[in-house]
């Protein structure tokens, strides 16, 4: 019988996923029903709550260049709760094309229960992220839209 996997696994499989471009893959680490929620996001995106959402939000939008990366300098701290973990890494790499270096900070805080992720708080650097991928005038256009609506109300 294979062993269910835990949290340290888990997160492997999700940063390593993102890292090779196996969007199609990633769902399927996630319970049906999950929580997962992007703290630092400038736009403030609802929280995804189901593997069709996270599906959604995986697949990949052909919009910005394409980014050669890896994960890197991870560091994982378990935690009291052996559910929950607390992941330290950076992407690494190159953006196509251009061969401009970045490092993409996060941090991922990960409770997963028989061998799925439930809920997830993932803190990570959006506006480095835009830059790279050519789109920081888009994000910087959609917050200030977010300010100009949200002052009209």
């Amino acid at each position: 019988m294979p062993q269910v996997p835990g949290p340290r696994e888990v997160f492997l499989a999700l940063v390593n996923g993102v890292a090779e471009g196996r969007w199609s893959e990633l769902p399927d680490l996630y319970a049906e029903r999950t929580h997962v929620v992007h703290p630092f996001d400038p736009l403030r995106a609802a929280a995804l709550r189901t593997r069709d959402e996270l599906r959604e939000h995986f697949r990949p939008t052909g919009v910005g260049p394409l980014l050669n990366r890896r994960a890197a300098n991870i560091a994982i701290h378990e935690t009291t709760d052996p559910e929950v973990i607390v992941a330290e890494f950076e992407y690494q790499g190159t953006v196509e094309g251009t061969g401009e270096p970045f490092a993409l900070p996060g941090i991922f805080v990960l409770r997963v229960r028989d061998g799925l992720i439930v809920s997830s708080r993932d803190y990570f650097d959006h506006v480095t992220a835009a830059r790279v991928r050519g789109q920081l005038d888009t994000l910087v256009a959609a917050v200030q839209a977010n300010s100009a609506d949200a002052t009209a109300d």
